[in-house]
């Protein structure tokens, strides 16, 4: 995987600051390495937080807790992502991040990053661009939500989950199969239907010979037909990137 392949719609001149900023940032947190058990809170919503994460291992989420008990899953974390950048800014932090699997996380205090971030372009490059990122996702997924059926709400996420395993190189570059631990009940709480919808959709995509979801494992059998069912959510540079929706459906977007 290339390392311009890593940073999603980054302007030319801006990757060699990337790529340092990653380096520099990793250098920062070397040796402070935690392992966090699954179902673990890292950041209590409406306190204040005094660290950055910087995610080797396991997946994470960002989560809203309504006073009547509903949640809304709003952000998973992956392998290779900074989360609670906002601890440099803001005093408190609005939503919990709580640990979906068992993680292996480094992480900085916000005020030696904070340093770093004045300090130097390059770091300071990398945390905006990973804020920026997750604003490109927010937007996919607002609109998902606001205007996706079920369907292509499911196969959005099967494929942004793909797309980032292979750019982080968690995953081989033609995987089509890989491990995802939210519980169905996770799985509604992120995409906005019930339980049950999302078993009936799962159980419609195996059905047609697409994709199974069984004990935490997604198996992907059709990915030109998953990229189709999810093309309508899909952004410019998804639809155009190999590691989300393969080879012919990027080659096909990109000409089109």
């Amino acid at each position: 995987m290339s390392d311009s392949a890593r940073f999603a719609l980054h302007r030319p001149e801006f990757l060699g600051a990337l790529v340092r900023g990653e380096a520099k940032i990793a250098a920062l947190v070397k040796e402070s390495s935690i392992t966090v058990p699954a179902r673990a809170t890292l950041v209590e919503a409406n306190t204040d937080h005094r660290f950055v994460y910087r995610l080797l291992k396991g997946w994470a989420g960002r989560t809203r807790l309504l006073r009547d008990g509903r949640n809304q899953f709003i952000l998973i974390f992956l392998p290779g992502d900074l989360f609670a950048v906002k601890s440099m800014f803001i005093t408190h932090q609005t939503d919990a991040v709580v640990a979906i699997t068992d993680l292996i996380t480094e992480r900085i205090d916000y005020r030696k990053l904070h340093k770093a971030y004045v300090a130097d372009s390059d770091i300071a490059m990398r945390c905006i661009w990973q804020v920026v990122e997750e604003e490109r996702r927010l937007h996919s997924w607002v609109v998902g939500l606001g205007q996706g059926s079920a369907e292509e709400r499911v196969a959005l996420l099967l494929m942004d989950f793909r797309g980032r395993l292979i750019l982080s190189k968690t995953i081989a570059p033609d995987s089509l199969t890989y491990n995802m631990p939210l519980t169905q009940v996770q799985l509604a709480d992120h995409l906005g239907i019930t339980g049950v919808h999302v078993s009936r959709v799962l159980k419609d995509f195996r059905d047609s010979g697409m994709v199974t979801v069984r004990d935490g494992r997604v198996t992907i059998a059709n990915l030109d037909m998953l990229a189709q069912r999810a093309s309508a959510l899909l952004d410019a540079y998804e639809r155009v990137t190999r590691a989300y929706v393969g080879e012919q459906e990027a080659a096909s977007s990109a000409h089109d």
